[in-house]
């Protein structure tokens, strides 16, 4: 999880660099979206292999 931790920080940079950069706002907040993407994909990775161990546990016990 600590990548995560890591992706969203970057999100919030380029979030926070959005609000001082006026002239490059819209380009900031493109970065902050693939950050929060990113994210999105992380958490999704994380979930699927935990449910991919447990699966492989249960059937391993049985």
């Amino acid at each position: 999880m600590k990548k995560l931790v890591e992706i969203r920080g970057q999100e919030l940079m380029c979030r926070e660099r959005a609000m001082l950069d006026s002239e490059r706002k819209i380009f900031w907040l493109a970065q902050a979206e693939e950050w929060e993407q990113r994210a999105l994909d992380e958490i999704a990775y994380h979930f699927r292999e935990c449910n991919l161990d447990r699966i492989e546990s249960q059937a391993t016990s049985h």
